[in-house]
């Protein structure tokens, strides 16, 4: 296997994603290529002991943060985003990394490498923790506008997520809305309702914001708006709690003396809810196995994206989507 990482992508690429190149390269059966300007891939490098598993192709171009999605599909082939999606096309990778321009690189996923057919929009899924395991959340982030169609593939795509990777046999789907009650919510959320609850998965209806966090369902589907809005707030929220559960520690003489304790069950809560541990979020519906890292992505989340992509080829979550949208085209012929 051979995973592509966009080496220049990142708020603080390429020190930190070539770092945690370099930690998968120890750690997966892989082989990690690594996209960029050479220079600047073997000076992060340095003195670093690099096994035979990674290696540097390369690309001289880079798109910035800032820009815009049109911007890389015009004229840019050799940006370090092109030439890792461009390695996934030309079967020389079964998986790609960037934590670069998320809007350019899905915009380059998209168009490179197709999406499944019946796919009408990809979607990015992003696990979630709860109290006896995980779920999914889609679409987080890239379909800000959406239609019922495109919430039920959603349904169709993060059920197939859930059964492949998560390991749930038949995944509770719920749709994200501002009441349980079928006639809660906009005009899109009702319209979906009916859509998801005619396909062929285990619907159990709306859901609310509170039941995100609860046993209630194994998929959540909402439209890429209310889905970021979700991702950011938890990680604001977590942030703020766990200074605030340890700014009241260390200001109570009576609890110090625990701190160390307090410290290690923090850390374990506050991680279940880092995205660095769980690397990014996975692209679903293009044609091939694209990692959206977080743009603040460090060594760490480098490491556990390029993790996480190897597992989503082992685990052929493109043939299994392929599979479930031809089946769902020859039932509506």
């Amino acid at each position: 296997m051979r995973i592509a990482v966009d080496a220049m992508g990142g708020d603080f690429a390429p020190e930190q994603i070539v770092a945690g190149a370099v930690l998968a390269a120890d750690e997966v059966d892989a082989q990690v290529s690594l996209v960029g300007r050479p220079e600047a891939i073997r000076a992060c490098i340095g003195e670093r002991p690099v096994n035979g598993r990674l290696e540097i192709e390369a690309a001289q171009d880079i798109i910035e943060m800032g820009e815009s999605p049109r911007a890389a599909l015009r004229g840019r082939d050799d940006s370090s985003i092109a030439r890792a999606v461009g390695l996934v096309k030309d079967e020389r990778a079964q998986a790609v990394v960037s934590a670069g321009n998320s809007g350019a690189f899905m915009a380059v996923a998209a168009t490179r490498l197709g999406v499944v057919p019946g796919v009408k929009r990809p979607a990015i899924a992003l696990t979630l923790p709860h109290p006896s395991g995980y779920r999914v959340l889609l679409d987080a982030g890239a379909n800000a506008d959406c239609k019922p169609e495109h919430l039920r593939d959603f349904g169709l795509m993060g059920s197939v997520y859930a059964q492949y990777t998560l390991g749930f046999d038949s995944p509770r789907v719920g749709l994200l809305s501002i009441g349980e009650e079928t006639s809660k919510g906009n005009e899109l959320t009702k319209a979906a309702h009916e859509l998801l609850e005619a396909a062929d998965l285990n619907f159990i209806g709306n859901v609310e914001g509170g039941d995100v966090f609860r046993e209630c369902c194994d998929v959540i589907v909402c439209d890429g708006f209310v889905g970021n809005v979700v991702l950011k707030t938890l990680e604001g929220l977590t942030a703020m709690l766990t200074a605030q559960v340890r700014e009241a520690i260390l200001s109570n003489p009576a609890l110090q003396s625990a701190m160390p304790a307090f410290e290690g069950e923090l850390r374990r809560i506050a991680n279940q809810f880092d995205a660095a541990e769980y690397g990014g979020a996975l692209l679903l519906g293009v044609n091939g196995v694209a990692i959206v890292g977080h743009g603040c992505s460090d060594a760490r989340a480098v490491r556990n994206a390029i993790g996480f992509a190897q597992r989503a080829v082992h685990a052929r979550l493109v043939e299994h989507l392929s599979e479930v949208f031809a089946q769902r085209a020859e039932k509506s012929a």
